[in-house]
């Protein structure tokens, strides 16, 4: 029986060695090419950025208050041929409100003061006059000169106290706000009657850390962006500086100026500011995100001949979505773009198109 079983096990392995044998000879290829997108370094400036957040408000802003009680009369907008409203356009010197009072027109005494004049005149006249004849003293003319002026004084200042019968806007600008009253019933003085605008420039405050009081000067440069429109930025620069640090915040107070000539920023908008605190010309710049931290190294992946090799750079200024290469770059080289999460020194690599 052995020998039965013994001839049996033979002549299987004989069968599967005769199988193996016609099979023809194949070579596995195990290299796997990682796709990857790649970009060309190239030289372009760039800009490092401290940024903060706060609102902005208009450049030129007023608000007129009734000087006088009186009569509330709103105006015609000759613009629209309508009575002003709220968003109207108005231009500098226009009779927005006025204020009707009677008594108080009357106690400024205006004609009466005008025939004043004209008799002061008269009077100044005739005494030069006399004076370059020997008719009159230098006194007697210098009463009449006093007298004159006297009275051109007094027109004045009843012109200006007829001028609050009115109130008009000192600059262009657009109306922000317009209490609501009826014609003809009496307001009080002191009372807000309307607010003009002009929001072509905007400021605002800006708080940054300690740290950064030496890197900013004015006239830097402003990157603005609002929130609600983060597509939209405007540029403005840096006009006041404070010298003094907040004890408790750790930090200082600047002013930004913006030209918002377009109104893409409207006022009280909460806005983010980014302020140029370096710069370099004729860079290498890539983009922040291709850099994998490793062995505490910047590291990128530098494509030849389908081939990834790993490249420590050292680097310089940066923001958001860029950053510059002093070290390990050479302008023109292929780095990888995407892709290049699962790369390893000397991976093969396909370049997608």
């Amino acid at each position: 029986m052995k020998s039965i079983h013994t001839i049996l096990i033979a002549g299987v392995a004989l069968s599967i060695m005769l199988a193996s044998c016609k099979q023809p000879d194949m070579e596995v290829n195990t290299t796997i090419e990682v796709p990857v997108g790649v970009i060309e370094v190239n030289t372009s400036s760039i800009e490092e950025f401290v940024s903060t957040t706060g609102s902005v408000y208009p450049l030129k802003e007023v608000s007129l208050n009734s000087e006088i009680s009186g009569l509330y009369t709103l105006q015609i907008n000759p613009s629209t041929r309508k009575p002003y409203a709220l968003g109207d356009q108005v231009k500098a010197g226009a009779s927005i409100i006025k204020l009707e009072d009677e008594e108080y027109y009357n106690d400024l005494r205006i004609k009466s003061k005008e025939v004043d004049l004209e008799i002061s005149k008269l009077e100044y006249e005739k005494q030069q006059s006399l004076y370059e004849k020997g008719g009159a003293t230098l006194r007697e003319l210098k009463n009449a000169e006093i007298t004159l002026m006297n009275i051109q004084y007094d027109i004045e200042s009843s012109q200006i106290n007829l001028s609050k019968m009115s109130l008009k806007t000192p600059f262009s600008g657009v109306i922000a706000d317009l209490p609501f009253f009826t014609n003809g019933t009496r307001v009080a003085s002191n009372t807000l009657m309307v607010q003009v605008i002009d929001y072509a420039r905007l400021y605002m405050e800006a708080n940054l850390p300690e740290k950064y009081f030496r890197s900013i000067e004015r006239g830097y440069k402003v990157y603005v962006t609002s929130y609600t429109s983060t597509a939209d930025t405007l540029t403005g620069h840096i006009t006041q500086i404070s010298p003094s640090i907040d004890p408790e915040a750790r930090t200082f107070k600047c002013f930004v100026e913006v030209d918002n000539v377009d109104g893409i920023l409207l006022p009280g908008m909460f806005v983010k500011a980014d302020l140029v605190v370096n710069s370099a010309e004729n860079a290498l710049v890539i983009p922040r995100d291709i850099i994998v931290s490793r062995n505490r190294n910047q590291i990128v992946y530098v494509v030849d001949k389908g081939v990834a090799s790993e490249r420590v750079i050292t680097t310089g200024l940066q923001n958001e979505s860029s950053i510059e290469v002093k070290m390990g770059l050479l302008q023109g080289e292929s780095v990888v773009s995407s892709g290049f999460e699962t790369l390893r020194d000397k991976s093969r690599v396909r370049i997608l198109k």
